[in-house]
């Protein structure tokens, strides 16, 4: 067997998604002397190891409370804000239904995708190639960020006021005519900037 990455996260919380000493230990003492650990900048671990200790590692991991998840070309956990306002107030419970509902899933480039519990945006939701605003009962969707470059662009606006009954749907039907229509990396901002807005509205059931 070879090589395996995988990504590790912690879950969320209000306060932010923190890594604590044990969880830490236990990724060191588990991944073994020879696996590589990569910090990424959307707050997940990749961790590349020996494909046999993977399924020791998952358990092992999950006990202490992290979260495993594929690595590559993939849509990566949700990158949220520390939900300063309170767990109600900023919804962190739909946030974590739709992190439950996206990471994971195979995409023809990376797919980051923030969430805010308010319009102070701290987790810089405008940067990313989907973010979420909580505004009140509503949330708004922006599409097609890029901060990856010497001309960064921010998301446009998809969707405004939309209902928590809706969002998943709407977010999920994005990732999946992504994953249907998109070229090979092809970066999800080229991939906004190709397809027509409304063509994206409809497949997101708008």
């Amino acid at each position: 067997m070879g090589l395996v990455k995988i990504a590790v996260t912690p879950g969320f919380e209000v306060g932010g998604s923190l890594f604590t000493s044990e969880q830490l230990a236990q990724i060191g003492l588990y991944a073994g002397e020879n696996a590589k650990i990569e910090l990424t900048t959307f707050k997940q671990l990749y961790v590349e190891m020996q494909e046999e200790r993977i399924a020791e590692f998952t358990r092992k991991l999950k006990e202490v409370g992290l979260e495993i998840y594929p690595a590559g070309f993939v849509t990566k956990s949700l990158i949220t804000c520390n939900f300063c306002r309170g767990a109600e107030d900023a919804g962190l419970e739909i946030a974590e239904r739709l992190n439950q509902a996206i990471a994971g899933i195979e995409t023809p480039s990376p797919l980051k995708i923030g969430y805010a519990g308010c319009a102070l945006g701290t987790s810089e939701p405008l940067l990313k190639d989907i973010g979420v605003v909580k505004m009140k009962d509503n949330f708004d969707v922006y599409i097609g960020g890029e901060p990856k470059s010497i001309k960064p662009s921010f998301a446009m606006m998809f969707a405004s006021g939309v209902p928590a009954d809706k969002l998943i749907p709407v977010v999920l039907g994005l990732i999946d005519y992504f994953k249907n229509h998109g070229k090979k990396k092809e970066k999800f901002s080229k991939f906004t900037q190709r397809i027509a807005m409304e063509t994206l509205r409809e497949a997101s059931n708008l």
